[in-house]
């Protein structure tokens, strides 16, 4: 199954609302066979819930939408 950014970032809008509430934001950067790497940005960016963000909302709704994804990546 070939998984686009734009495909990504569609379901990234699912969580982005939750993350702009505190001033973050999250974009798609790239898919690297099974692991989408993502970056985190504004509030997002140095906060310490951002690991929990990143694993209980980003990649769960990430490897829901995606099953063939094995994991996900926070870049900078």
């Amino acid at each position: 199954m070939e998984t686009s950014i734009e495909d990504i970032n569609r379901e990234l809008d699912k969580v982005r609302p939750y993350l702009k509430i505190d001033g973050g934001d999250v974009e798609a950067v790239s898919i690297k066979e099974d692991i989408i790497e993502v970056r985190l940005l504004g509030s997002c960016v140095g906060c310490p819930l951002s690991q929990m963000t990143l694993r209980a909302g980003i990649e769960r709704v990430l490897m829901r939408a995606f099953p063939h994804i094995r994991r996900i990546e926070a870049i900078e």
